[in-house]
């Protein structure tokens, strides 16, 4: 959510405690993305990348601790469960990424949500609406999009749950149009977690789900 940063800085004037899980975070490993308006920041989908999402679990850790120190051991217990269960998971998507021939290993979707998974896990990213859903693609970033996936034979694409699917399936019908029968490789999960229940729901859920869906359409 695009608006936290400042809700934190409110609380933070407050007195409230806060725990900024990015800041966690070496600043040198952000990736950089520019706003609409020219302005530079960071690319904020840090938790596609499981070692950023370890180091956010240890500020959790960390940040409960001190507000509630009578509780520490209890957190340190839950914090030390939970770092086995993310290194089973940095794993087996590492395992499942391995699985796909490296030629294929290109991730199209409709908005640039993936750079800190393609960096960890080897793959190229070309989102069409760039970092922010904020911003709509035009018919150049569509007419390049469809290019690239025609010249590089793209074997599938993917929808996102966050985000309309017209966008991307606009981009299958001009491809075919071109003489390319790209698939919808399925659906990701880009800026949420799924609903309870589902294969996503929770952090874990999600990112296994994604790259499952990811190395059964690129295979």
């Amino acid at each position: 959510e695009g608006k936290m940063g400042s809700i934190f800085d409110n609380l933070t004037k407050q007195n409230k405690a806060t725990i900024r899980v990015s800041d966690a975070i070496d600043p040198a490993t952000l990736l950089d993305f520019d706003e609409e308006d020219g302005v530079k920041t960071k690319d904020p989908h840090i938790w596609f990348d499981v070692a950023n999402w370890k180091l956010a679990a240890k500020a959790v850790y960390e940040g409960l601790a001190k507000t509630d120190p009578a509780h520490k051991e209890d957190f340190k217990k839950r914090y030390d469960a939970y770092l086995t269960k993310l290194d089973e998971t940095d794993a087996y998507i590492k395992a499942q990424a391995e699985s796909i021939p490296k030629e294929s290993r290109v991730l199209v979707t409709a908005h640039d949500a993936f750079q800190y998974f393609a960096r960890a896990y080897g793959f190229e990213v070309k989102g069409l609406q760039g970092v922010s859903t904020a911003t709509e693609a035009g018919t150049q970033d569509v007419n390049e999009l469809v290019q690239f996936i025609v010249d590089h034979k793209i074997k599938a694409i993917f929808v996102e749950s966050s985000v309309p699917h017209k966008t991307i399936e606009a981009v299958q019908e001009a491809a075919k149009s071109k003489g390319w029968n790209v698939a919808i490789g399925g659906e990701l999960y880009s800026d949420s977690l799924g609903s309870e229940g589902t294969e996503g729901g929770t952090y874990i859920g999600m990112v296994k789900a994604n790259i499952d869906t990811i190395a059964k359409a690129l295979k």
